[in-house]
């Protein structure tokens, strides 16, 4: 009976131990720190919507505000963006360059229907979110089949909300 409870004790404070050192690991996900969260971009800096890469420069100034407060829970934002100059072949490149190499968490606010075409499979088969895609097409709201899209409200989508009378 001694050996029975003595084995059980060393059972039980293994487990403890082991259970213990689990809880103090921290797990994140990719691009994501105790001290930072690495978020990317590929916008048309050049090419022919280049007149859009002010929205590129203006999430840069937002995210350096943020950090220059103190971060996101302390977190600094590692705001990483690429020119694609509107062209979906260079846009593949780009976001297999944020995913592969500098391991994004997620890419924010990317340009356009034709180049967030040719990543969206892409993306979705990596689990990096494609968050707040600026397109105005409809297309992207198919959580089923692409759960890691998410576009942002179209201006499209926005006046029909507006010209829809209200039936509350």
């Amino acid at each position: 009976m001694n050996k029975k409870l003595s084995l059980l004790a060393a059972a039980t404070a293994l487990a403890l131990l082991t259970t213990q050192s689990a809880y103090a690991q921290k797990a994140y996900d990719t691009g994501v720190t105790d001290t930072e969260i690495k978020i990317g971009n590929v916008e048309a800096y050049s090419g022919p919507a280049s007149a859009y890469g002010v929205i590129g420069k203006t999430e840069e100034a937002y995210f350096k505000m943020v950090n220059d407060q103190g971060g996101i829970n302390g977190r600094k934002i590692n705001w990483i963006s690429y020119d694609d100059g509107y062209s979906p072949p260079k846009t593949v490149e780009q976001i297999r360059k944020l995913i592969e190499s500098d391991e994004v968490f997620l890419v924010f606010n990317a340009l356009g229907t034709p180049t967030q075409t040719a990543v969206q499979k892409y993306q979705n088969a990596k689990k990096v979110p494609q968050l707040f895609l600026a397109t105005g097409a409809s297309k992207w709201n198919d959580p089923k089949n692409f759960p890691w899209t998410m576009a942002a409200s179209s201006p499209a989508t926005a006046s029909r909300h507006r010209s829809s009378p209200s039936i509350f």
